[in-house]
């Protein structure tokens, strides 16, 4: 969580979802700065993307959602479904993973940034016309003004996420939820669509969420890493601390499963076995199982999330020891994308 709670934009505190009374979501407390970029990272089937979805009441019906999510001194966690809607995109706006099935097949992509734009701000005919336009032009799209009319299947793979990050804009939020938006995209659109984020940040003051399994990406964007494993938040700390020293066993898996760009070939150290069903959790850490550094403790007991508030929180029982000298060699393939830019 960031250091000074009561300045923070959102508070996320003990959330839980369940899904057919199975728990998917185990008491996340996480918080987001005004105008910073947090990084949420984890296998897939984490609950990183629950996370969100549930914080703005986007999951099926269903679905059972506890805990408390504030904007500010508005709660959102039950909220009335107008609430809600005066939140989603005008405070808060999402990036979802996939584009091109989130992007309306048989609407022009300029009417859609227009639709967000009539709802967010009412904005109507040539002014909506012309303010979708400049935000085509502000997220890269070239000739804007021809492309309004365009449909997305006449977009590439990398212009549709600029698409999507224009209608999230839209509304001028106050937070981005920028859920894998660099996937399935290659490594010179993958380093642009980063530039972008970090650019729109800049220029907008907005704070950034982005959700990702590629710690190589997170790190060219957010200043503070959530770990999350099985539901859970098992390490949070800033970027280059947390690169230069994970401490959680699992943090460490997932650094030492990166390819390395420079240097002699080595074989990757994969992490064995897969993440848990939430259904058959393990009684103590649910990462234990697959732990290499795993006492008796760790089957038994869950570790819970402590350390020093706003720098560095960690649920281990036995972590790994704190190394230095791992911070150029976990950033290599970041700094290898970065630098291949068009």
């Amino acid at each position: 969580m960031s250091k000074n709670a009561s300045s923070n934009l959102v508070e996320i505190r003990d959330l839980t979802v369940a899904f057919d009374g199975v728990p998917v979501l185990h008491g996340i407390d996480l918080s987001v700065a005004p105008g910073e970029a947090v990084g949420l990272v984890g296998e897939s089937g984490c609950g990183k993307s629950v996370t969100w979805l549930a914080a703005l009441g986007l999951l099926p019906s269903k679905a059972a959602v506890t805990g408390s999510v504030r904007l500010g001194p508005v709660e959102l966690a039950g909220a009335p479904r107008q609430t809600l809607e005066d939140v989603r995109g005008a405070k808060i706006a999402m990036i979802f993973q996939d584009p091109s099935s989130a992007l309306n097949p048989v609407i022009r992509a300029g009417r859609q940034i227009v639709e967000a734009l009539r709802l967010h701000r009412g904005l109507t005919g040539r002014a909506a016309r012309a303010e979708a336009v400049r935000l085509m032009d502000l997220v890269g799209i070239p000739d804007a003004r021809r492309r309004f009319d365009l449909y997305p299947h006449e977009f590439s793979g990398g212009q549709c996420q600029r698409l999507m990050i224009a209608m999230a804009l839209a509304g001028e939020p106050e937070l981005l939820v920028a859920d894998e938006p660099t996937t399935a995209l290659d490594a010179t659109i993958q380093a642009q669509i980063l530039d972008l984020l970090a650019t729109l940040r800049e220029e907008t003051g907005m704070a950034v969420v982005f959700i990702s399994h590629d710690l190589g990406a997170v790190s060219q964007v957010c200043e503070r890493i959530c770990v999350m494993y099985a539901g859970r938040i098992v390490e949070e700390g800033p970027v280059g601390e947390l690169f230069e020293a994970p401490r959680h066993p699992y943090t460490r898996g997932l650094f030492d499963a990166i390819p390395t760009l420079t240097g002699p070939r080595e074989r990757l150290v994969p992490i064995p076995g897969t993440v848990p069903d939430p259904r058959t959790l393990p009684r103590g850490c649910a990462f234990a199982p697959r732990c290499s550094r795993g006492i008796a403790l760790c089957h038994l007991d869950r570790p819970p999330l402590r350390g020093r508030d706003g720098v560095r929180q960690l649920a281990c029982h036995d972590p790994v020891p704190d190394t230095a000298g791992r911070a150029a060699w976990a950033l290599a393939p970041a700094a290898a994308v970065a630098g291949a830019r068009p």
